[in-house]
């Protein structure tokens, strides 16, 4: 029997937990490596930080990750999740929203993107997000590791 971790978990059950009550939200904190990032075709994977947040709210579903000074999220409809093979599940997105900490704050700018966020069935050793979406700023790009591990409690496989 194959056990999923946690934040696998989160995000399968994505569209269940969208069908609940309207102020529903799971938010998953993942450890590993980030392996890309690009903000409008800057690349900023050097300064990534090895932390992905996995956010379900209402019906939106979103990657978010975080670089020094910058932050990138991906964000889509949540129930519009695709498979692409049996093990692959696809999330289109439609908004991309990169921040910067400046001396005034934190400044966002939401911009209406194209794109997917795959991520892969867990395997022994790890699993990949993969994020990519164009917007009228230029190209966005993440790609996050993680170690897969099996929920506590979970007999070993």
């Amino acid at each position: 029997m194959t056990h999923f971790p946690i934040f696998r978990l989160a995000l399968v059950l994505a569209p269940v937990l969208l069908a609940g009550p309207a102020l529903a939200q799971t938010a998953v904190k993942l450890e590993g490596r980030c392996e890309k990032l690009v903000i409008a075709g800057q690349d900023l994977t050097s300064t990534c930080k090895g932390t992905l947040m996995n956010t379900v709210s209402r019906s939106r579903t979103s990657f978010d990750f975080a670089a020094e000074g910058r932050a990138l999220s991906f964000s889509g409809n949540g129930a519009q999740q695709e498979r692409t093979e049996e093990t692959d599940p696809l999330q289109p997105i439609n908004l991309v929203i990169p921040s910067e900490t400046t001396k005034d704050g934190v400044v966002q700018g939401p911009l209406v993107a194209v794109g997917a966020c795959s991520f892969s069935m867990p395997t022994p050793g790890k699993t990949a997000i993969t994020c990519e979406a164009n917007a009228a700023k230029g190209a966005y790009a993440g790609t996050f590791v993680t170690d897969t591990k099996a929920p506590p409690g979970a007999p070993a496989q």
